[in-house]
């Protein structure tokens, strides 16, 4: 048995009939990922105008598959029915593209007058299409029902030929429109990278629907003159509509998403970092955060900060200013920049602090320090801590130096010292054992 590869045209007219439901449950997608922000920012012109975009180009794909236009007509016993009704969701999708774009442009705190008739006049001029539309389609003779070729086969019928002309104008002066503001802005300086490429993505979309509508009308004029290129209309245009819609989509979703799971990341990534410090207060204070299941990351993230300057503080009065500085001097003379061998430092007085135990009920906090500092650089402290054979090189140098000040010392005059490091030191001071 041999098989026979398909046409394009073939294999477009093969899956037609199921073609239309992978751009909309994309679009569904989308919409359900903005939908929370929708809800909780109503007030919001833009977020209103990209809900109903996303609701509304659902919405379109849904009602233009062949087995909803032929359950629409017949649950209202007018032949052709969708046809009008798909192209006015077509039609109020384009308004909101427009709106969207208007509400964008200038930000959604702009009310100036300029904006407020822009934006009244693209909501005029099509409700004024949408309603010229229902009353060409009461005075157009259509008895034929026609689920896929509704355009080229009515293409010369008095009344529905002006329908179909203007809808496809009010879809194309809206692409057009649209996707010259949409590259306009991608070359505006100083956005997000996120923002840029969802940006990218909505102006693709934008060019195929473009395509779509050349596709379309390139149909419905060849009709006017006689010829036949109805594939135009029902094998090139219905993929260039999908395409759109996947990409339009992304474009919206994008931005939000990426910031989503861009801010998870590093609540995340903060979480992780904090672990070597928090094991290590975890033996100070002989316990740990309590596990809760349904704890969200930001929720773990807080808990864990809190713990451990709970920890902390009460641990940072008996830290040992004078070996502190110790582990500075050995941190600098092993070539650390200043900055990192402050907080190596610290993370090694603070490991010294804990391994001595010296924590006592009866403490008073007589011997407490500013902790101002210490407790808001927890995080590189916990860092710190991961590299262990950096605070062993420094402590095992600062108390070699520290021997040799000692045996220093009981070779001089009793009360003596001597610097601990031999040579120039910057940003330290040595002291003596």
């Amino acid at each position: 048995m041999t098989t026979v590869a398909l046409t394009p045209v073939e294999f477009v007219n093969q899956f037609y009939p199921n073609f239309w439901w992978i751009p909309a449950g994309v679009l569904a997608a989308a919409l359900a990922i903005k939908l929370p922000s929708i809800i909780r920012l109503w007030k919001d012109p833009m977020l209103r105008a990209v809900g109903g975009l996303l609701l509304l180009a659902c919405a379109v794909f849904v009602f233009v598959a062949p087995s909803t236009i032929a359950r629409v007509n017949r649950l209202t016993g007018v032949a052709n029915f969708s046809g009008p009704w798909v192209y006015s969701l077509l039609t109020a999708f384009c308004a909101f593209c427009l709106l969207l774009i208007i509400s964008w442009r200038n930000g959604p705190s702009d009310r100036s007058d300029r904006t407020r008739r822009a934006m009244r006049g693209v909501v005029t001029v099509y409700s004024g299409v949408i309603v010229a539309m229902w009353v060409l389609f009461a005075l157009a003779d259509v008895p034929v029902e026609r689920l896929r070729d509704l355009d080229t086969y009515y293409a010369n019928t008095p009344y529905m030929r002006e329908l179909i002309v203007l809808y496809l104008l009010a879809h194309t002066a809206a692409a057009l429109v649209t996707n010259g503001l949409i590259w306009n802005w991608v070359r505006t300086d100083g956005l997000d990278s996120l923002l840029r490429w969802g940006l990218k993505f909505l102006g693709v979309g934008y060019t195929a629907q473009l395509l779509f509508d050349a596709a379309k009308i390139g149909a419905v004029v060849a009709r006017w003159s006689g010829r036949n290129v109805d594939w135009l209309s029902t094998a090139v245009a219905p993929p260039l509509a999908c395409l759109s819609a996947v990409l339009i989509a992304i474009g919206f979703i994008l931005p939000h998403a990426g910031q989503y799971l861009h801010g998870r990341w590093h609540v995340r990534l903060a979480h992780h970092e904090l672990r070597p410090l928090y094991l290590l207060m975890k033996t100070v204070n002989g316990g740990g955060v309590p596990f809760l299941l349904r704890a969200t990351p930001e929720l773990r993230l807080v808990r864990r900060e809190t713990f451990i300057r709970d920890v902390l503080l009460p641990l940072a009065r008996h830290i040992d200013d004078d070996r502190r500085e110790r582990f500075h001097d050995a941190a600098l003379a092993l070539g650390h920049p200043p900055g990192l061998a402050k907080v190596f430092a610290a993370t090694a007085a603070i490991q010294d602090a804990a391994d001595a135990g010296t924590r006592t009920p009866e403490d008073d906090g007589t011997g407490a320090h500013d902790t101002t500092e210490l407790l808001r650089e927890i995080g590189a402290l916990s860092r710190a801590l991961r590299r262990t054979e950096d605070l062993r090189a420094i402590r095992a140098l600062a108390r070699d130096h520290t021997e040799e000040a000692r045996r220093s010392t009981a070779d001089h005059i009793p009360g003596a010292t001597r610097p601990i490091f031999d040579g120039p030191r910057t940003g330290s001071r040595a002291h003596g054992a």
